[in-house]
């Protein structure tokens, strides 16, 4: 992308406050590298990486339970450049500094840490994990040269065997020479050649302070003197050869340094790839997590990019960020703008009072076309561009004295290359087109140069005070006029941005307002000629009803809102009213039960006084769970289908109804089915063929109607409907009967049953001795309708019932 006008839009001012959140040199790398470009698939990837990463910071700066899978705030300030330390590596034989091996073990660790943060979250935030998956592993280095360095610099002891024995020796043979020296001292105290009793180091030297009249009187060599010259430094005689050990201890020993830090070096060397991989991808996640804290910090938005048939140009309450960002420092805030362009509709000019914002509305607007070409977020509510092939602008004065360009010149000569330059993919921000020169000619000068940037296809934004260029714009099919606001009582401008009209200049206003004499605005409004102040009153107009029409809009948009709030709480508190009155239900039916068991249990006491009527009082126990039963089914289904008619109702929504009996048409089966009874208002048990079920009544696909008789027979032939078997009585009770009188029973029962078509029945004979069941499983052995017959499970009525299945 070419990006001439990134000077003149303050790009890089940009990227120095972005860098404000740069944590690492790594990752101001990637900030310098970060400009405009015109690959949409790595827009995309940019935008989707940058989004994800605001969630990330998000989620992490939430107070959470520390736990694997939580997002954790990722630091990487303790990161130096390691460019150099990476470049060593790839050179054969070229050693690490110690403070490079240092660096070089902090930056692995902390990679090591942000792999594993990033990796447990990779479900939620898989975008990141993939930059942690190119962090390579290396635990195993880490603990071959852990602790070998210190973090001071120097080497450990016990880094390698001969460094931990020349240590040793070093240090014994400095308490040789010590001892030597202090033995030296003691022998001469009372000679009165030392100046003082110390022993002292020069240029590497253990050595003693001697009076300087007194060097004669001392055999050894001198290594120096005091800034004062009284005092010199004598290595004596009997310590040079134990000094000279010393220092042959010491070479030895930087040796051993040398050569334990080529080892580190060629074990880092090893992984010399994958640790510049790892060094690319935390740079990488750097710069990324710095745009996200600075897109939560100045309240940003990922940019969205138009399909290239079909280009847009959209900003929602778009700020300026180097404005934005010295407004802040003052306690004030940025008025935001809001503009939209599309491919009908491809030029904006822009008119308006002075110091009202129009340089300042192109240049936001060419700011943020930059910033998302080049993967920035972008500070407004929304926004969507064109990818722009480049952004060519004529902002500010180009005069030059050395080289003979006045104002107009220079603007004339900055247009002229720019009209060269254009494309259908370009960006052109004009500022006070056609100024610095004659009106008229301006204004014609002007509306040919923004008609040849219109037929080339480009976005164009044009700030303008031109009544010319005001005409062209009401006049012209894909132009669109805008004007920055004025009020009219302060003599001050609102700096918003109204699409639609025309702005007045308002020169006067400002002139008065920033305190020009009385009367030399009085001559000036005198000399203003009444077309000119018949079409200031007409904007004025204008813009007050375009200002009465907004402040409409606004009212009915608040009182849609405020209006669809009142009906949703109106619905809560029907709701909450239905549910209260349904919890009374309730509890007095929970009453009328609990009174039903205190009667209930208070006969079947006395029925239990007499032992011959214990059997009775079973029956009666069965009958009175049955009808509590029943009752509390009756209440469920009768309360709750009678709630839900009426949420039916509210909604305009009717359901099939479904009673007890009814044949249904079940989603996913292709056999009718027959409803047994109702469980509530959601759910149904029925019965298709041998198999029951209960259903959601939003299975339910459609009531069948009743199979009808023909309604003409042959003469002489009639017809009569089967009996109807209930599916809550498909049961027979024998208790009490003889056992001829409860066969009859039964063989009607079971012709009945096969004329219903019931698939399955249960006849209840009792316990008692045993001869009516026994009679009873006589006769179904013979039946020709029984397909088989079994004891009842125990809760069906265990050995008191049988349950038979009848051929279909």
């Amino acid at each position: 992308m070419k990006t001439s006008s990134a000077e003149v839009l303050e790009f890089e001012n940009l990227r120095e406050l972005i860098g404000r959140y740069i944590t690492s040199p790594l990752g101001r790398l990637h900030l310098d590298a970060a400009n405009p470009h015109l690959d949409r698939a790595r827009l995309e990837q940019q935008r989707e990486d940058l989004e994800e990463a605001i969630r990330y910071l998000r989620q992490a700066s939430q107070p959470q339970p520390a736990a694997r899978g939580s997002a954790i705030r990722l630091s990487f300030n303790t990161i130096p450049d390691l460019t150099a330390a990476v470049h060593k590596l790839r050179i054969e034989g070229a050693g690490l500094e110690p403070r490079e091996v240092i660096d070089l073990i902090g930056l692995l660790d902390k990679a090591a840490d942000v792999k594993y943060i990033l990796g447990a979250v990779a479900e939620r935030y898989p975008r990141l994990a993939a930059y942690a998956q190119r962090i390579g592993e290396f635990r195993q280095v880490l603990r071959d040269i852990a602790g070998k360095v210190q973090p001071d610099g120097s080497i450990a002891d016990h880094a390698s065997v001969a460094l931990n024995r020349l240590r040793r020796d070093i240090e014994r043979q400095k308490r040789l020479i010590q001892e030597s020296l202090e033995r030296f001292l003691r022998s001469h105290r009372d000679e009165g050649v030392l100046q003082e009793e110390f022993v002292t180091i020069r240029n590497e030297r253990f050595v003693v302070p001697v009076i300087a009249g007194q060097k004669r009187r001392i055999d050894g060599v001198i290594h120096g003197a005091s800034s004062t010259g009284h005092t010199l430094f004598v290595e004596p005689l009997e310590t040079i050869e134990l000094n000279n050990e010393l220092v042959r201890l010491a070479e030895e020993e930087a040796r051993e340094v040398h050569r334990i830090l080529l080892e580190i070096t060629e074990r880092l060397r090893a992984y010399a790839d994958s640790i510049r991989q790892t060094l690319e991808a935390v740079g990488e996640l750097d710069f990324l997590f710095a745009k996200a804290r600075y897109a939560q910090d100045f309240d940003c938005t990922v940019p969205r990019f138009s399909p290239e048939d079909g280009p847009r140009f959209l900003l929602r309450e778009a700020r300026h960020p180097l404005l934005e960002d010295v407004l802040r420092r003052q306690k004030r805030q940025v008025v935001p703008i809001s503009m939209e362009l599309d491919a009908r509709c491809r030029t904006l000019l822009i008119s308006g009072p002075n110091t009202g914002g129009k340089t300042v509305t192109l240049k936001t607007a060419g700011l943020l076309a930059l910033m998302a070409q080049s993967g920035f977020p972008v500070p407004c509510l929304e926004a969507q561009f064109p990818v722009f092939e480049q952004v060519l602008a004529d902002i500010g004065d180009r005069q030059s004295i050395q080289e003979s360009l006045s104002t107009f010149s220079a603007h004339v000569s900055q247009i002229r290359e720019m009209t060269l330059d254009v494309t259908p993919d370009s960006l052109v921000l004009l500022d006070e087109l056609g100024a610095a020169t004659d009106p008229e000619e301006g204004g014609a000068l002007g509306v040919a140069i923004v008609d040849h940037f219109r037929k080339c296809g480009a976005f164009t934004l044009v700030s303008t005070h031109l009544m010319a260029l005001k005409v062209y714009g009401a006049s012209t099919e894909g132009v669109l006029n805008g004007s920055m606001g004025f009020d009219e009582e302060t003599l001050e401008p609102t700096y918003h941005l109204q699409l639609g009209a025309p702005g007045k200049s308002a020169g006067l206003e400002i002139a008065t307002r920033l305190g020009m004499p009385a009367y030399i605005m009085e001559r000036a409004r005198q000399a203003l000629g009444s077309r000119e102040r018949d079409l200031s009153r007409f904007l004025s107009e204008l813009h007050r009803q375009l200002e009465e029409n907004a402040r409409l809009s606004e009212d009915l948009r608040r009182q849609q809102t405020e209006t669809a709030q009142r009906q949703k709480e109106l619905e809560e508190e029907l709701r909450k009213r239905e549910n209260a009155r349904l919890k009374e239900l309730e509890r007095r039916c929970e009453l009328v039960l609990e009174k039903f068991d205190q009667q209930a249990g208070e006969t079947i006491r006395q029925i239990l006084e007499s032992s011959q009527q214990r059997k009775a009082a079973d029956q009666a126990a069965r009958k009175v769970a049955k009808a509590k039963r029943e009752l509390r089914e009756e209440f469920t289904t009768e309360v709750l289908a009678t709630q839900e008619e009426a949420r039916q109702g509210e909604l305009g929504v009717r359901l099939p109804r479904i009673e007890e009996g009814a044949r249904v048409r079940l989603a996913g089966i292709r056999e009718p089915a027959r409803v047994r009874r109702k469980l509530g208002p959601d759910r149904i048990e029925v019965e298709a063929g041998f198999v029951k079920m209960q259903v959601p009544v939003e299975d339910v696909l459609e009531v069948l109607p009743e199979a009808a008789p023909e309604s003409r027979l042959p003469r002489g032939v009639s017809f009569r409907p089967a009996p109807q078997l209930h599916p809550q009585v498909r049961e027979i009770n024998l208790i009490g009967q003889r056992a001829e009188e409860a066969c009859d029973n039964v063989e009607r029962f079971l012709d009945q049953a096969v004329m219903a078509t019931a698939a399955r029945v249960r006849i209840v004979h009792g316990h008692g001795m045993g001869v009516l069941r026994k009679a009873v499983w006589e006769l179904l052995a013979k039946n020709p309708h029984v397909e088989k017959f079994y004891a009842a499970e125990p809760f069906e009525g265990g050995s008191g019932a049988t349950i038979v299945e009848l051929k279909d």
